[in-house]
């Protein structure tokens, strides 16, 4: 069971619909719009050919009748139903061909939102943000139509996290921070999630969120909105309102919390517990002011995710709390302590007899000695003495070499930050274009973030291309000592630089000069001697494996000069 909590998608959970989608049921998500418009025209003409094959009889709504160890293509065992709900259910399988758990979604071909959950899987597998739960496979065979996505064992859903009390101001930051990139980045790729609960999010045993069913999880319950920005938005400024004070920002309970007392609005929460972190209370509150609500200090409401994710990074960054080391035991005494040291007897002994030192040699032994120890000291006193003398008369040697100390130019100059004014992907051996919406992430001073390549299904970037990477402008030509890079997982990259006269960047890789290369991942770059550029190439050479392909991750840079 705890499996299922963390991994199944939970489409069969119905509470706390009305606050989030009581007004979104008439439009399309940004992104699918037509292709669901299109879906329900193909939808009822499956359906209608549904009837022809029926000799007139209504298609099914229920969900198929499949059973533990069915297999879809030969390849995805049934292994535990989670959900069944609406003519659809969700089972928790294994992928037999890759030897790992997966997560399966299933209903009849003719339901009639088949062909708007096939769209809206295919639309969010082209996505591949690593924010997401991957969507692996969408296919129709015989009379099915499945979807096939990631199962994560090891990450806890929000829901979890929250029964067991309100997070820390730090675990709420991150929270709504990585949540509101992530989304923001899937609405400027035209999807929208309207389904984004407390279930919906998960947290990695890193402490990163990802986020479950984008497009998905609505297409099979038949969720629309008029508004998909501003519907995902103020689902996250539940989502932050839920982790400050683990009450639902409204006057119903869902998703195992309390809602707020009827009749008395939504109030901020730092006025419903104590101890709120305030930047964050009106943070909430400013994704929440979507219905007449306004935030404690009058800001103008985030009614994009975009908006909510620059306000969140323009707020100072809330620090994670100290260590708390554990409270030493009281002091007790230990067996040596409770002897006679230190305390007197309750009970005193006889006075022991004491210890008289021996006298010293008063023999003629011991005269003997002391006469032969003072002979061996003259002797040694005499010898160092003539070695003195003899080294102090000895001639001076003809030349010298002369000794020189460094001087104060000559000591190595502390290395300093040099700020990266722009960067662009850098792919000319593919189609042009890696992964350019998240480019910012490589150099925004949080190594939680990370600018990500494509995942390519073979060793060598399939086969396709010899590297992909990023071209960073330094605004000038400054000369560079080093560059530090921080990726995630083993990778191997190479720094290349383009002339020091270059006043654009070069279009191809060869036309940059390589420096340096290495591997690892935290990989310091340093070209035997600092050289000269306003355009400096990151080229990734080799990748680390990733869910059964190979995907780069950068998660800093740091140029030194």
């Amino acid at each position: 069971m705890a499996e299922r909590s963390t991994a199944a998608v939970d489409v069969a959970d119905n509470s706390g619909d009305d606050p989030l989608t009581a007004k979104a049921d008439k439009a399309a998500t940004d992104g699918v719009a037509e292709t669901q418009k299109t879906a329900e025209i193909t939808a009822e003409a499956t359906e209608n050919k549904a009837v022809e094959r029926q000799s007139g009889e209504q298609p099914s709504m229920t969900a198929p009748e499949l059973h533990s160890g069915h297999k879809l293509a030969r390849r995805y065992r049934l292994e535990e139903c989670v959900t069944r709900l609406d003519g659809f259910s969700s089972w928790r399988a294994v992928d037999e061909k890759l030897r790992r758990a997966v997560g399966v979604h299933l209903l009849p071909a003719d339901h009639p939102r088949a062909r708007s959950v096939l769209a809206a899987a295919r639309s969010a597998a082209l996505l591949g943000d690593p924010r997401f739960v991957q969507v692996l496979d969408a296919v129709e065979e015989n009379d099915l139509v499945y979807v096939v996505h990631e199962w994560l064992p090891d990450s806890t859903e929000l829901t979890a996290l929250l029964a067991t009390g309100p997070m820390e101001a730090h675990d709420a930051y991150q929270l709504v921070s990585q949540v509101s990139q992530a989304m923001a980045a899937a609405h400027r790729e035209g999807l929208a999630h309207l389904r984004l609960t407390p279930s919906a999010v998960l947290r990695s045993s890193t402490g990163q969120y990802r986020i479950r069913g984008l497009a998905v999880n609505a297409a099979l319950r038949g969720i629309t909105a008029e508004r998909p920005q501003r519907t995902d938005t103020e689902a996250i400024g539940a989502l932050l309102y839920a982790a400050l004070t683990q009450r639902w920002p409204y006057d119903s309970d869902a998703y195992g919390l309390s809602g707020l007392p009827k009749g008395v609005g939504l109030l901020p929460p730092d006025q419903v517990r104590a101890g709120v972190h305030r930047g964050l209370s009106e943070i909430a509150m400013r994704a929440l002011a979507n219905d007449g609500a306004t935030a404690s200090r009058q800001e103008p409401p985030c009614t994009t995710p975009d908006e909510l994710a620059k306000a969140v990074a323009a707020m100072p960054r809330v620090k994670p709390p100290e260590p708390e080391f554990p409270t030493p035991p009281d002091y007790q005494r230990t067996t040596y302590q409770q002897g006679t040291y230190g305390r007197p007897q309750a009970h005193p002994a006889a006075t022991q007899p004491v210890m008289v030192p021996p006298a010293p040699l008063q023999s003629r032994t011991g005269t003997a000695l002391k006469w032969a120890v003072s002979a061996l000291l003259i002797a040694a006193l005499g010898l160092g003495s003539w070695q003195i003398a003899d080294r102090l008369l000895a001639p001076e040697p003809t030349t010298e070499t002369p000794v020189t100390s460094p001087t104060v130019d000559e000591k190595p100059k502390p290395l300093k930050p040099i700020p990266i004014v722009s960067a662009q992907d850098f792919d000319p051996l593919g189609n042009g274009s890696e992964k350019p919406h998240a480019i910012d992430l490589a150099y925004d001073g949080d190594p939680s973030t990370f600018w990500y390549t494509e995942n390519y299904r073979g060793v060598g970037f399939a086969n396709l291309k010899s590297g992909v990477g990023l071209i960073l402008d330094l605004g000038t030509a400054q000369e560079i000592s080093s560059v530090d890079l921080s990726f995630m997982g083993h990778t191997s990259v190479e720094l290349r630089t383009a002339p020091a006269d270059a006043s654009s960047a070069p279009s191809t890789p060869d036309a940059f000069t390589t420096q340096a290369d290495g591997s690892g991942s935290n990989v310091t770059l340093k070209p035997t001697k600092p050289v000269t550029t306003r355009y400096v190439l990151v080229w990734l050479t080799e990748l680390p494996t990733n869910d059964g392909g190979y995907r780069g991750k950068l998660a800093e840079i740091k140029i030194l000069g």
